[in-house]
């Protein structure tokens, strides 16, 4: 049997409750093939739960402290993780994004985080993110409220490229699709320090397979970047590494269509129903 990968309770409120969650689940004697079957759910969501980078719904929290005997411990600390509203492998990076003076990022996936509607987050989160429950309202605020950094008095420049695959892929309605994409164009036609690009379905495979890349410049400390999916983020300070993905980035540069955006229509051209 493989050895359990350490934990370290004081990295987050979420590696907290793992730490206890593992604590209670091996001093009951029990696999997580077992615990999970006890619930039921997947033995591979107790591991992701134990490793803090999955958050249980309510209803799973309240069996697992039932099945524990943790005495309202578990839910206890559940509450507390459910109401921070940026996950906590995302916290520092949200630090540094306000630091930064230039973002560059690709996004194979959804649109980026800065620039999408109130709509299309909403219907996003609803869709990927499953176990979102009553975080809802605080991950859409939290989401939302990054949006003002691009409009204050001495804004970052954020240069986006989005794979035409994003602009194509229905999220929510047709309604929403079209507030999207119209607010893409008026974004980049009216913020100077707005710039977008589009990576064709035919430029081939892109640099970068991830499902988003962002590399964070700054005048007082060196770039970082920064990979991400829907249920995880990794932030890469090593400054080879980083350079690495900055060579990444600009190769994407080279494939994408001139700046500038020009929305395709959701209707016309084969979009949601």
């Amino acid at each position: 049997m493989p050895t359990a990968k350490p934990l370290d309770p004081s990295e987050s409120l979420s590696a907290l409750f793992g730490a206890k969650l593992r604590k209670l689940r091996t001093s009951a004697g029990l696999t997580q093939r077992q615990l999970g079957g006890m619930i039921p759910i997947a033995h591979s969501m107790i591991a992701r739960f134990e490793l803090g980078t999955e958050t249980p719904t309510q209803q799973v929290a309240e069996a697992l402290d039932r099945l524990l005997a943790a005495d309202g411990d578990l839910v206890d600390l559940w509450l507390h993780v459910v109401r921070t509203p940026i996950p906590d492998w995302a916290r520092k990076y949200m630090l540094l994004e306000k630091q930064a003076h230039k973002i560059q990022k690709y996004v194979a996936l959804t649109v980026p985080g800065m620039l999408q509607t109130p709509g299309y987050a909403r219907a996003l989160l609803n869709d990927a993110v499953p176990s979102v429950g009553d975080r809802l309202e605080r991950l859409l605020a939290a989401r939302l409220a990054r949006q003002e950094a691009l409009r204050c008095q001495d804004p970052p420049v954020l240069w986006a490229i989005i794979d035409e695959s994003v602009l194509r892929r229905p999220v929510g309605n047709v309604t929403v699709m079209r507030a999207q994409l119209g607010h893409l164009a008026s974004v980049s036609s009216e913020l100077a320090n707005v710039r977008l690009q589009v990576l064709p379905l035919d430029r081939g495979a892109p640099a970068v397979m991830s499902g988003a890349l962002t590399v964070l410049s700054f005048f007082d400390r060196q770039p970082v970047a920064y990979l991400e999916n829907s249920q995880s983020g990794e932030l890469v300070e090593h400054t080879g590494h980083v350079a690495e993905y900055a060579l990444a980035f600009d190769h994407l540069l080279a494939q994408a269509l001139s700046p500038g955006f020009d929305p395709p229509d959701p209707i016309r051209d084969g979009g949601p129903p």
